[in-house]
């Protein structure tokens, strides 16, 4: 099965923040290092939200230290016409430092607003203290609506993610727009 890599969406990332931005962040065709914030702002321009926004077709879950693949991702499904949710972009006030109260309540109403839930499955992925409880709360809300996006080094690397990983089904290019239907 063919995964998406992750040099390709940095490149989708580099596609969004260039034809995003006004003034890219690039020097002679190469796309510098943006900070969080430029990945903020790009996906608002990119993922059509509007502060009402009812419901979404991905809740996307990942880790803060992924905004690069985040934009890419958001990049490539935004081409496919999905609204996604993407917490620090829709919902800023929430606090990624700790485990709160208030952040789960926001993230259980968002998931409940969202159709289908992608697991971005990165090196980062298996520090984040949000996305195994995003991923089994999701399951046990809305079965049968959750995949693993893996990004993988090689085109035809396997993926080898965390034992509960492979309960759900992992996604390869090809597998993607099926998945969202």
């Amino acid at each position: 099965m063919a995964y998406f890599t992750k040099q390709e969406v940095r490149e989708y990332a580099k596609l969004a923040a260039m034809h995003k931005q006004e003034t890219p962040h690039h020097t002679s065709g190469v796309i510098l290092t943006l900070q969080l914030n430029d990945y903020s702002s790009i996906l608002e321009n990119i993922v059509r939200i509007q502060n009402n926004q009812q419901n979404f077709d991905v809740f996307l879950s990942h880790s803060i230290r992924d905004a690069e693949f985040v934009l890419g991702v958001a990049n490539i499904l935004e081409k496919m016409e999905q609204k996604v949710y993407i917490d620090w972009v829709v919902d800023k006030q929430l606090s990624r430092d700790s485990v709160t109260k208030e952040t789960a309540e926001t993230l259980r109403n968002r998931m409940k607003q969202s159709s289908k839930l992608l697991y971005l499955a990165t090196d980062n992925a298996s520090s984040s203290k949000w996305m195994p409880w995003e991923l089994g709360y999701f399951d046990g809300l809305k079965s049968g609506n959750v995949a693993i996006l893996p990004l993988v080094d090689s085109a035809y690397s396997s993926f080898q993610g965390q034992e509960y990983l492979g309960i759900y089904p992992a996604l390869g290019k090809d597998d993607l727009r099926g998945f969202l239907g």
